[in-house]
C-alpha cells in the first residue's frame, strides 16, 4: 500500500490532534511528530499553523458545500422550470441532508465536527472565523433561495430563522448522541440517521414558514 505523502501526513495529524486538543492547545511539533514529519515541512506546504487549520476546514467542508450548493440550485431549476416557487422543505432537504450524511459516511467526519463544535464554544475565534469564512458563500445562497421560497417573509426574519436553523443542525450534529438520556419512548431511537434528519426537517421547515 502506498504511504500517504508529508502533505497528506501533516492534514491527517493536525485533523486528529485539532478535534482532540483543540486549535490553541496543538503545537506544530506535535503535529510534525505525529506526522513523523519535521517543522519546515509544515512551512513548505502550509507557511503557518492557521493555514495549516485552513487547509484541514477546506479539505472536508468544500466538498460537503458543493454537495449542497449542487442540491439547492437543483431545487431552484425545479422551481423554475414548474413556474412556481421554490419548496421550501426540498430547500431545508437539501442543506442538511447531506450533513447527516457526511457524519454517517465520509473519513473524517467525526474529527471536523469536533473540531467545528469546539470552535462554536471557544473563546479562540481562529477557527470559528475561518469556518465561517468557508459556509458563507453556502448560507447566502441558501438564504436567497429562501427568499425566494417565502416572499411573504421579510428577508431579515427569513435570516434570523436560518441561524436557528444552522444552530438546531449544529446541536443535533455535534451532540446527537446526548439524545440518549431521553428514554420516554421506549421505541424511539435516537441516534438513527434518517429518523433524526427528518424530524429536524420537518421541525426547521415549519419554523420557517411560520407566520411573522
Amino acid at each position: 500500500m502506498t504511504q500517504p505523502d508529508t502533505k497528506t501526513r501533516l492534514l491527517d495529524a493536525a485533523e486528529s490532534l485539532f478535534s482532540q486538543q483543540g486549535f490553541a492547545s496543538t503545537s506544530l511539533r506535535a503535529i510534525t511528530s505525529d506526522a513523523k514529519a519535521n517543522l519546515a515541512a509544515v512551512n513548505y506546504h502550509f507557511g503557518s499553523k492557521e493555514t495549516l487549520l485552513s487547509a484541514v476546514l477546506q479539505r472536508r467542508l468544500l466538498p460537503l458545500n458543493q454537495q449542497r450548493s449542487d442540491r439547492i440550485d437543483q431545487v431552484l431549476s425545479a422551481a423554475t422550470a414548474a413556474g412556481t416557487t421554490p419548496d421550501t422543505e426540498a430547500l431545508v432537504r437539501a442543506f442538511i441532508e447531506a450533513n447527516f450524511a457526511f457524519r454517517r459516511d465520509k473519513y473524517g467526519s467525526s474529527a471536523l465536527i469536533s473540531i467545528v463544535g469546539r470552535s462554536m464554544i471557544s473563546a479562540d475565534p481562529v477557527v470559528r472565523d475561518l469556518f465561517l469564512a468557508l459556509i458563507h458563500p453556502l448560507i447566502n445562497q441558501l438564504h436567497q433561495a429562501l427568499c425566494l421560497a417565502l416572499p411573504q417573509l421579510p428577508t431579515r426574519l427569513i435570516f434570523t430563522r436560518l441561524f436557528f436553523t444552522m444552530g438546531a443542525m449544529g446541536h443535533c450534529i455535534c451532540f446527537s448522541g446526548i439524545a440518549q438520556i431521553f428514554k420516554e419512548d421506549p421505541d424511539s431511537n435516537p441516534e438513527d440517521n434518517n429518523v433524526m434528519t427528518n424530524n429536524l426537517i420537518n421541525f426547521v421547515t415549519a419554523g420557517l414558514e411560520a407566520p411573522c
